[in-house]
């Protein structure tokens, strides 16, 4: 319950993901944060609660060829491809740095096979990472990736196979918002052995480029991201955080889709979300997310709150 007495020394900006403990629940979104290093004296990272790392797969991708990034109204169309190193070289190259910096480190695991998150998973319960975020929602690659998200059964099989394999870390599954029936996908999600939901990712969409006269990317379509998409991805997270309500297992969310702003933040919290992910809105400003966590803290000293489960308003 509010106290209007509460002030900044009073607030806890602490949240319990998945049995993990998060200073604020600020995460650095996968895909646009790259391994941390990247945004080294851009913001304060030791402040984040936790960072995302790019898109992983068994073995390394060169992604997409072609143009990658279109800035359109209000938002953003990339189709980089995930590409990376590969999860052997990501922990022995980039994870030793990645945990110098501080936040707890969520590993974002795809592939184009449920092989290839198998042994994957096998790899990162192995390291040293604190959770695994199951991609199954990447528009952007032509195998695997989306199509696992798409229908409950696809996305049941692939969650239950990497949940045996991660003994030793939690599971968060990143849903796609191009799903027929997300919230049905989510809830076979959970009963395949999910400790965490993170939604959503990018809209399926695409470009023409009148003067070539032909699509803008080499892939047809790209994903959709920024503010144009947040009212959407809003009300999907309130609907789903509803849906897991009346269930015996309700998971916590995490959400995400154009948050730019402190208030944009605080909509996702209000709606429900038990933390949530920055993505584009960190390449337009870097020091955002420093913002929004000090924004967060100062809108709970006003209006009396002093935990961020007190935030949500049903």
């Amino acid at each position: 319950m509010a106290n209007k007495n509460n002030s900044r020394d009073n607030i806890d900006l602490s949240v319990n993901l998945a049995g993990i403990t998060l200073k604020n629940p600020v995460i650095a979104a996968s895909g646009t944060f790259g391994y941390g290093r990247e945004f080294e004296g851009l913001l304060d990272i030791k402040a984040l609660g936790a960072i995302c790392t790019k898109g992983l797969t068994l073995n390394p991708r060169a992604g997409n060829k072609g143009q990658r990034i279109l800035e359109t109204p209000s938002g953003m169309m990339n189709s980089i491809g995930l590409e990376n190193p590969g999860i052997k070289a990501f922990i022995r190259d980039e994870l030793p740095r990645l945990r110098e910096l501080g936040p707890v480190i969520i590993a974002n695991l795809s592939g184009g096979t449920e092989e290839e998150y198998i042994e994957g998973a096998i790899l990162l319960n192995a390291s040293s990472v604190d959770m695994v975020e199951l991609n199954i929602s990447c528009p952007n690659v032509k195998a695997g990736g989306m199509a696992f998200g798409m229908e409950p059964e696809a996305a049941f099989s692939v969650t239950s196979k990497v949940r045996r394999e991660l003994k030793n870390k939690p599971l968060m599954v990143k849903l796609t918002p191009n799903a027929p029936d997300l919230n049905g996908t989510a809830l076979a999600c959970v009963k395949a052995g999910a400790d965490a939901l993170s939604l959503v990712n990018t809209f399926k969409a695409m470009a023409i480029d009148i003067y070539r006269r032909k699509p803008v990317f080499d892939n047809i379509s790209a994903g959709l991201s920024g503010p144009c998409i947040r009212p959407i991805a809003l009300r999907m997270v309130w609907e789903l955080v509803d849906a897991l309500a009346q269930t015996s297992n309700p998971v916590p969310v995490v959400g995400m889709g154009g948050i730019a702003s402190v208030s944009d933040a605080l909509e996702f919290l209000l709606a429900g979300a038990a933390a949530i992910q920055i993505g584009s809105a960190t390449f337009v400003y870097p020091p955002l997310m420093n913002e929004i966590i000090d924004g967060i803290g100062s809108y709970m000293a006003e209006k009396g709150f002093g935990e961020i489960s007190e935030l949500r308003i049903r």
